[in-house]
C-alpha cells in the first residue's frame, strides 16, 4: 500500500491503439452514436440491442460485482493465485471474466488490488482488456469504497481527504463538491468509476459501531447538503457516486458486518430523518445507491433485511421516491444478509426486491448458479435481468466506458496526488477540528512556554494507507512546527504498567498532547488521562475517532475532535495545537453527558476558536 515504485506490476503495458480498437469494435460500433460520456440520455435501443445479443449466462454475470485478489489482471503472486483458486475457483481476474462474465469488479486493499497507482492503473487496463476480448465482450464496471477519513482502500500518494464527519464538522458544502471533484477525478485516472460514496445514513446514535465518523452528522438537513454536494463533486468528475446505506444505518447499536441490526423508527420518524439525505441524492441525480442489511418493522414488518425487501426497495425507494438508478446491495458476505436465507437464495430475492447489482457474494459460483437456476425455473423472468442490466449498461455508457475503457499512465501523473489536490486536502481539514474545551486558554500552545512536548496514546491501525501510528504523525507535525516533540504509545488500552510509563515521561515533559480512541467510563484510556492531568502538566486531548470522547475527560483543560486518525486531520489538529490556524470546526453531532446521557453537554453546532 506504501510503496510508489512503478516499477513491472504483471500486467500488460497500456493498450496499443490497434488492441483498443480491436478489443472494444463491437461494442464501440454498437454505441457509436451515443455521444460524450456524460451526454444528456445514453441511446437505450442500441444498448437493448446489446442485451439482446447476451446469452442467459452472460446476463446473469453482468449483475455480479465480484472481488478478486492480486495486483495484476493475469500475472498475480502466487498467494493470491492460491486466494482466488481457493475463494472463486479461477487463477486471475482475467480468468474470473472470462468465466462468469461479472459486470464489476471491486478493489480492496486486503486483496492486493491497490499498492500504488501505477499498479492500479494497469490491473484496471488488464480487466478491461480480458472482458472485451471476449465474444459480446463489454466493458467492466470497476469500484471501490473510498470514503476517506477511516475507510479507504486506495491509499498514498492518492490524496486522501478528512471523512465525512469532519467535513460534516467543516460544514462547507463547497468543500464537500471539492473533496468529490478532486477524489473522483484520481480514481477515474486509475480506472475506478464506481465509488462507494457518500453514507447518507445520519448518525444519531453515539453507540453505533459501524458508521458513527463515516456519517456526515445527526441533522438530517445539514447531511442531505453535503450529501448532494460531494455527489456533484464524484459525478462531475466522471465517476459513479454511491448513496449509502438505504433505508439508514444511522440509529444502530449493531454492526450489520457481524449481526443482523434493526431500526426502531417509525414511518414517520423514518421519513423526517433517514429519509432526506437519500432524497437529496436523488435529487442530485444519483448514479447508485446501496442497500442496507437490517431490518425496519416500519417499513416491511416481513422480518428481511432491506436488501431483500421488495416493499423497501421497490416499494419505497423506485415508486416513492421515483429513483431508477442502479440499486446495489452491500456485501453479501455480510452476516446481516445471511442470518435469515441460505447464500444462495440472497442473490435470488435481492433481484426479486428490486436490486440491480450484487456485490461480492461469498461464493460466486453457489450465487451465480443460483440465479441461473431461478430463471430457468421460472422464479425470475429473464425480463427482469435485462431491466436490471440496461440500467447498469445505461451506467456504463454515462461513465464513456464504452467509448473509453482504458486509463494511461501519464492520467495517473496528472491526476494523482499532486500536489494541488494534497494542498487542497490540507485546507479542508483545517476547517473541520473542532475545538470543545479550552481552560485557561491553554490552547494554541506557546512553543516558547512549553517547548518539549510528549505525544501520548491510542496507536489503532493506521487507515486508508496513511503514515502512521497517530502518535508519530502528531508528534512529527508538531515537531515541524518547531516543537521538540517526542512520541510514546499507549494503546487503546493501556495496563497500570503503561500508564505509570507514560506518567514519569510526562514528568519530563513541558506540555502532553494524549490521543484518545472511543473512550468509555472503564477504559484504561481515561485512567491515562486523569493521571496526565494530575501531574501538573497541561494535557491537550485530541479525540482521534469518535468525538464523544470529551464527555469522559471532565479534568482535561484542553480537547479537541480530530474524527479520524489520518494523516491529513492529525496534521491539521497539530497546526491548530501551535496556532498556525484558528479551530473552525463545529460539531455535526450532539455529545450527551456521561453521567446522564439524556442531557446533552455539548450540542450540534458548538465549537470554540481562539
Amino acid at each position: 500500500m506504501h510503496d510508489t515504485g512503478t516499477g513491472n506490476t504483471g500486467n500488460t503495458a497500456q493498450p496499443s491503439r490497434r488492441t483498443l480498437l480491436a478489443a472494444t469494435a463491437g461494442v464501440t460500433a454498437a454505441l457509436a452514436a451515443a455521444g460524450p460520456a456524460r451526454a444528456a440520455a445514453p441511446d437505450d435501443s442500441r444498448l437493448r440491442a446489446l442485451v439482446s445479443r447476451m446469452t442467459l449466462e452472460e446476463k446473469v454475470g453482468q449483475l455480479f460485482v465480484m472481488r478478486v485478489y492480486g495486483h495484476s489482471a493475469t500475472a498475480p503472486d502466487q498467494a493470491d493465485i492460491d486466494a482466488n483458486l481457493k475463494e472463486i475457483g479461477v487463477r486471475t481476474a482475467a480468468e474470473l471474466v472470462a468465466k462468469y462474465r461479472v459486470g464489476g469488479i471491486i478493489y480492496f486493499a486486503w486483496a492486493h488490488n491497490t499498492r500504488e497507482p501505477h499498479q492500479i492503473a494497469d490491473l484496471s487496463n488488464g480487466i478491461q482488456k480480458a472482458s472485451l476480448e471476449l465474444p459480446r465482450g463489454l466493458p467492466v464496471l470497476i469500484s471501490t469504497d473510498q470514503e476517506h477519513g477511516i475507510v479507504a482502500r486506495v491509499g498514498r500518494p492518492a490524496t486522501l481527504f478528512p471523512g465525512a464527519m469532519a467535513v460534516g464538522a467543516g460544514g462547507s458544502r463547497s468543500d464537500a463538491r471539492t473533496l468529490g471533484r478532486i477524489a473522483g477525478a484520481e480514481l477515474r485516472a486509475m480506472g475506478i468509476r464506481q465509488d462507494y460514496s457518500p453514507v447518507a445514513d445520519v448518525n444519531v446514535n453515539p453507540a453505533n459501531p459501524v458508521i458513527g465518523v463515516r456519517s456526515f452528522g445527526a441533522d438530517p438537513r445539514a447531511v442531505s447538503g453535503l450529501v448532494a454536494a460531494e455527489v456533484a463533486g464524484y459525478q462531475g468528475s466522471g465517476v459513479a457516486a454511491t448513496a449509502k446505506h438505504f433505508p439508514g444505518h444511522g440509529d444502530t447499536n449493531v454492526d450489520s458486518h457481524t449481526g443482523f441490526p434493526t431500526i426502531t423508527h417509525s414511518r414517520e420518524l423514518w421519513e423526517r430523518l433517514d429519509a432526506p439525505p437519500f432524497r437529496a441524492a436523488i435529487a442530485a441525480g444519483i448514479d447508485s445507491i446501496m442497500t442496507a442489511h437490517l431490518m425496519v418493522p416500519a417499513l416491511d414488518d416481513s422480518g428481511d433485511p432491506a436488501t431483500l425487501s421488495r416493499p423497501i426497495l421497490t416499494g419505497i425507494l423506485r415508486e416513492r421516491l421515483g429513483y431508477d438508478g442502479v440499486v446495489v446491495t452491500d456485501s453479501l458476505g455480510m452476516e446481516g444478509v445471511r442470518t435469515k436465507y441460505g447464500d444462495d437464495r440472497v442473490p435470488v430475492l435481492a433481484l426479486k426486491a428490486g436490486v440491480d447489482q450484487l456485490l461480492n457474494p461469498p461464493d460466486l459460483d453457489l450465487a451465480w448458479n443460483a440465479v441461473l437456476t431461478a430463471v430457468r425455473e421460472g422464479e425470475l423472468t429473464e425480463a427482469r435481468l435485462d431491466a436490471s442490466i440496461l440500467r447498469v449498461l445505461r451506467l456504463k455508457s454515462k461513465l464513456g466506458l464504452f467509448r473509453s475503457p482504458y486509463v494511461s499512465q501519464a492520467g495517473v501523473d496528472r491526476a494523482v496526488g499532486t500536489r494541488a489536490h494534497r494542498a487542497a486536502a490540507d485546507r479542508i481539514a483545517e476547517r473541520t477540528t473542532t475545538l470543545l474545551v479550552n481552560e485557561g486558554r491553554l490552547l494554541p500552545l506557546s512553543r516558547r512556554r512549553y517547548p518539549k512536548v510528549l505525544v501520548v496514546g491510542a496507536d489503532p491501525a493506521s487507515p486508508s494507507g496513511t503514515t502512521g501510528p497517530p502518535t508519530g504523525v502528531l508528534a512529527g507535525a508538531l515537531g515541524e512546527l518547531g516543537f521538540t516533540a517526542s512520541a510514546l504509545s499507549t494503546g487503546t488500552a493501556p495496563s497500570a504498567a503503561t500508564i505509570a510509563k507514560a506518567v514519569a515521561a510526562a514528568r519530563d515533559a513541558d506540555a502532553v498532547v494524549v490521543a484518545t480512541y472511543n473512550v468509555t467510563a472503564s477504559s484504561g484510556q481515561k485512567a491515562l488521562v486523569e493521571q496526565l492531568v494530575a501531574t501538573g502538566r497541561p494535557v491537550v486531548a485530541v479525540a482521534v475517532r469518535n468525538p464523544y470522547d470529551v464527555a469522559q475527560l471532565p479534568s482535561v483543560p484542553a480537547c479537541l475532535a480530530a474524527y479520524s486518525w489520518t494523516d491529513v486531520e492529525l496534521r491539521a489538529a497539530a497546526r491548530v495545537i501551535a496556532g498556525r490556524v484558528k479551530p473552525r470546526g463545529k460539531l455535526p453531532v450532539a455529545v450527551q453527558r456521561a453521567d446522564d446521557p439524556e442531557q446533552v453537554l455539548y450540542p450540534i453546532g458548538y465549537g470554540l476558536s481562539y
